[in-house]
């Protein structure tokens, strides 16, 4: 026992570079740093341990070290080995330590008998001073250029080691650019053999990201193997990080050529001249610049058998990689260009057949979004049905995701078939509405069911990205976009109304949700009498409040709210009017408001505290002005009398000129 208490006491001096001080030590990925797209049919709560080629490449470097150094105490034997006579080791402190020696030797013995074992002892002796936390950048920076010193030439024979590569990688991580090219021209030959490798991989991530010098000769490594790569468990990741996070337009061209067929790729590497080179660049469309038929039935021949081998492995996972989808995209745009209209719908019937029970898979990138979008816009009604199937289940994830719900986006816009959409994709959206609310890209899924491409919550670029659909859409529907876009608000309109009445009190309160409930109020078809209740209750608190929390009224967001809410509509700053909302009726919120907020509380908006109500109540006065709004203007002339006009003068309410001007017209 006393053995053992005494190899239990020296374990954490032993391991100079345990797990503790490894997850200490790891560093943040830099600002400017992309994070890779995740597949909205990944489960939440995996999304950032699905696997290692999910994790960032620094965390990855703790968890390994977690699992290299249990190894390196199980080498050096810091765990007592049990044997048939341990009860009686335990009772003579003497033989255990001599069986403990003996155990050490031994392990000695097979240590210096492995290849290169002086190098690595060498090797790990410097490198457990250079991945030492707390040290400056200069002595760090020693002890790099000391572990550069011991490997350097031999950098290709340990590589390939769980902890030799974990050495490799501290000098790339810490080192100067010189260390990491030297590092990086060292290599050179074994890439794709590194890119397979279970541990070695990371440092080709590594080497991607930090040697840009290199990325185009490692990439050329690939060339010639990129399917079989995607295809493969280790070398997967390795691509999908490089072309989606750390090259340019041309590198990506080298990783997607491989899609082209063998005939491409030896062309533009060996006997194309520069302008066929140039053709290259410009990916398939490039290539197919100007072929015969016959060389172009070839290409989209080898891309389809390609593009069907990663369909058909989905399990493999290479479905999900935006290199994937870019091929796919690119296959698709040179079919619709096809010369023979018949033959490319042929072509566009088998590419769909191959992948339709996978598209959920390709939504969360720019590509992959667009080849979703192309199958819904020139689908048969049989075939959105199947495509609503596949993504009802992952609706949620898509709406907070910027690709993935421009899918969503042109669905509500090409499908005819309104009663299916309104019953399979809406309440989809409309259910998790508290949630989605709390994110830009919720909120827009929200508003797109009410008012779509608005220019006041979508950018001029989506707009004009959900137009490329409208062409196609024009040949397809045989529904208006004015009478499908009211369908689809219709259906919609009931849940999102019993929202706005169940937590308008709170939402409101939120800059972000506060725009949903003013576009939900004014465009939303059906009763909103218990809706606007809601609202006008929280505006009908004491003011100002004796709590912390501020009034309605003093908040800029919710304040704009009942303003717009009272003048029916948006004001168009380019024609300098109110565009006013056919299913608002503004004079009835009006009264309402009366109503349920009080003469106590307008007069108080107006004249106590933060005079914040100013504004808001200039526009009850001007919703109720005419004959129609007659009784609700002399009850509320009766409530601004003299007497209050004139502490309205004296006060410091913002806009109290404006009031005053209403005020006196009523």
């Amino acid at each position: 026992m006393a053995a053992a208490q005494k190899s239990t006491k020296k374990r954490p001096a032993v391991s100079q570079g345990g797990p503790k001080p490894k997850k200490a030590h790891v560093e943040k990925p830099a600002k400017s740093d992309k994070k890779r797209s995740r597949p909205v049919t990944l489960p939440a709560r995996e999304v950032h341990s699905a696997s290692d080629s999910e994790a960032e490449p620094e965390d990855i470097e703790a968890i390994e070290a977690e699992a290299d150094d249990v190894d390196e105490a199980m080498e050096q034997d810091e765990f007592p080995m049990e044997t048939d006579d341990a009860p009686s080791s335990q009772k003579d402190p003497a033989a255990a330590r001599e069986a403990h020696k003996a155990q050490k030797v031994l392990q000695e013995q097979r240590r210096a008998a492995k290849p290169h074992s002086t190098l690595l002892a060498d090797a790990k002796r410097v490198w457990s001073l250079a991945n030492a936390k707390n040290l400056t950048a200069v002595d760090r920076q020693k002890h790099i250029h000391d572990l550069m010193d011991v490997i350097r030439g031999r950098v290709k024979d340990i590589v390939f080691k769980h902890d030799a590569s974990r050495i490799v990688q501290t000098v790339v991580k810490h080192g100067r650019q010189k260390e990491r090219d030297e590092v990086a021209a060292e290599l050179k030959g074994k890439y794709k053999e590194l890119a397979q490798n279970k541990y070695s991989k990371f440092l080709v991530t590594k080497l991607i990201r930090l040697c840009p010098t290199h990325r185009q000769s490692i990439l050329l490594e690939f060339q010639g193997h990129v399917l079989r790569l995607l295809l493969h468990r280790e070398a997967t990741s390795v691509l999908s990080d490089a072309f989606e996070l750390y090259t340019n337009a041309y590198e990506r061209t080298l990783l997607v050529r491989d899609f082209y067929g063998k005939e491409i790729a030896l062309f533009t590497m060996t006997s194309g001249s520069a302008e066929d080179k140039e053709r290259a660049r410009k990916g398939l469309a490039g290539v197919l610049e100007d072929a015969d038929p016959e060389r172009r039935k070839r290409v989209l021949s080898s891309m389809k058998g390609a593009l069907t081998s990663i369909f058909d492995n989905s399990d493999k996972g290479a479905v999900t990689h935006a290199v994937v989808h870019r091929a796919l995209w690119e296959y698709i745009v040179a079919v619709n260009k096809s010369p023979d209209e018949a033959e490319g719908e042929k072509q566009l019937r088998e590419i769909f057949e191959v992948c339709q029970d996978v598209l959920a898979e390709l939504v969360h990138t720019k590509d992959g979004s667009r080849v979703v979008r192309e199958f819904l816009a020139r689908g048969s009604a049989k075939d959105r049905k199947q495509i609503l199937k596949v993504l009802k289940p992952h609706v949620e994830r898509m709406c907070i995701d910027d690709d993935a719900q421009m899918v969503l986006f042109t669905a509500l816009d090409v499908i005819d078939d309104t009663k299916l959409v309104v019953k399979t994709l809406v309440p989809e959206m409309t259910g998790p509405a508290q949630t989605l609310c709390q994110t830009q890209q919720g909120r827009r899924a929200l508003l797109y069911l009410v008012v779509p491409r608005t220019r006041r919550h979508f950018t001029p670029a989506q707009i004009a990205s959900l137009a490329e659909t409208d062409e196609v859409r024009a040949r397809t529907s045989k529904k208006t976009q004015e009478v499908r876009e009211a369908e689809i608000r219709a259906g919609a309109s009931e849940a999102l109304i019993k929202w706005v009445k169940d937590k308008g009190a709170a939402l409101l309160r939120e800059t972000g949700a506060s725009l949903v409930l003013t576009e939900i109020m004014l465009f939303a078809e059906g009763d909103k009498t218990a809706a606007s209740q809601t609202l006008l209750r929280a505006a009908s608190a004491d003011y100002p409040c004796a709590d912390q929390a501020p009034h309605p009224i003093d908040l800029p967001h919710s304040s704009r709210l009942y303003k717009t809410l009272l003048q029916g509509g948006h004001f168009n700053r380019a024609a300098a009017e109110v565009e006013t909302a056919a299913a608002w009726d503004a004079r009835a919120f009006a009264a309402q408001f009366m109503d349920t907020v009080g003469r106590e509380v307008c007069v108080a908006m107006c004249t106590k505290g933060e005079c914040n109500g100013a504004f808001v109540v200039a526009e009850l006065c001007e919703a109720l002005k005419g004959d129609e709004g007659a009784a609700g203007r002399k009850t509320l002339e009766g409530w601004f009398g003299p007497a209050v006009v004139k502490e309205i003068e004296n006060g410091e309410a913002k806009g109290r000129k404006i009031l005053l001007e209403k005020i006196a017209a009523l």
